[in-house]
Formats: C-alpha cells, structure tokens, sequence
C-alpha cells in the first residue's frame, strides 16, 4: 500500500512538472532581440543638417504580466553630416543603454500582436572627423524612446518585429570657448528578430 501511495505521488508529481514546463514552454517569459534600420533625424544637430543615419540595438526582455513586461539593452546609431561645426563629413554616434516598460496585445483572432514601448536612455554622442578621429565626447545622459510595431511569430519561439522608434537625448559639449547644445531626435524604421524561452 505504501508503494502504491509512494508511486501515485511521484506520478502526479512528474505531472504537475511536466504540465508547468508545457505551459512555460507556450507562454515563456524571457526574450532576446535585435533590431535595426534606418535613421532619420527630425531636427539639426548644433545647427548641423544631419544625413540619413543607421543603426542597431539589442536588448533583453522579461514579461512580469500577461501583456507588460520590461526591456534593457544597449544600442548604437550613425549620422553624418556634410558641414557642422565638426569640420566637413563628420559623423555623429549615439551609443548606449536602454531600459524601459513594454505593451505587448494580439490583434483579434490572429497570430499578430501589437506592441508599445516607452523607456529611457543613458546615451552619449561621439564626433568622428573626416579621418575617422574620435575628437568630441559628451558624456553619458538621460533621454527617452518610444517604439511601437508588430510581433509576427515565426514559430518555435521566434518572431518578427517590425517597427519604428523615437529617440531623443539632450547633451552639451563643452569646448573651450563655446558649448555646442547636442539635441538628437529621430525617428527609426527598424525590423528586429527575437527569440523568446
């Protein structure tokens, strides 16, 4: 009678794990992604016309919810400029972390969802001369992103996820004689790949 009790609940035990594994399998909480695209900014930077840009991120996320989770990563974006205060060509890079609170919804009866972010930044911008020089530094800051798209599953717990995103970081470059006022906004037409466990 004893081995009969002793092997009911280890049967029932190896149940109740292997039905939480299942379900942590089809509704897992974790996800890596990285994303990128092209960059458009939608003001002058220290009064220079910026070109089209590029760049990347790649972050990792964690559901607390059934539709909220959080992300955090570190991401990199490139503009150049024909003329600034920089010399002729120079180019402006953005890098570094971002954190923030991510909407994720299906779309009706469809595999699709929407999702919605809102997060920070801790960023600086690095002025590259014509040569390819690091010659200005702002220091790291706080600014913010906002990120919508689509998640288009894939299977086996990839996805797709188109998208655009805003950034926006203020910093100053201190110069000897004067302070350059760093505004970077853009947006950023982005297609990311994510695998989720």
């Amino acid at each position: 009678m004893k081995t009969m009790k002793t092997k009911l609940f280890f049967s029932l035990a190896a149940l109740l794990i292997a039905t939480s594994l299942n379900a942590q399998n089809q509704n897992p909480r974790w996800g890596v992604e990285l994303n990128g695209g092209v960059s458009f900014a939608t003001s002058n930077l220290a009064e220079a016309s910026l070109n089209t840009g590029g760049g990347f991120e790649f972050n990792f996320q964690y559901k607390v919810m059934e539709h909220t989770g959080l992300y955090a990563g570190w991401g990199w974006n490139k503009f150049s400029a024909d003329h600034s205060f920089a010399g002729e060509n120079a180019d402006f890079e953005e890098t570094g972390y971002v954190f923030g609170l991510q909407f994720k919804h299906p779309l009706g009866t469809t595999p699709l969802s929407y999702y919605a972010r809102l997060g920070g930044l801790y960023n600086h911008i690095e002025v590259e001369n014509n040569p390819g020089d690091i010659i200005h530094d702002t220091g790291h800051g706080f600014g913010f992103q906002l990120a919508a798209g689509v998640d288009i599953p894939l299977g086996k717990n990839w996805s797709l996820t188109p998208g655009v995103k805003f950034n926006s970081i203020n910093r100053e470059l201190k110069e000897v004689e004067t302070v350059e006022h760093m505004n970077l906004n853009y947006v950023q037409l982005r297609v990311g790949i994510v695998k989720t466990f």
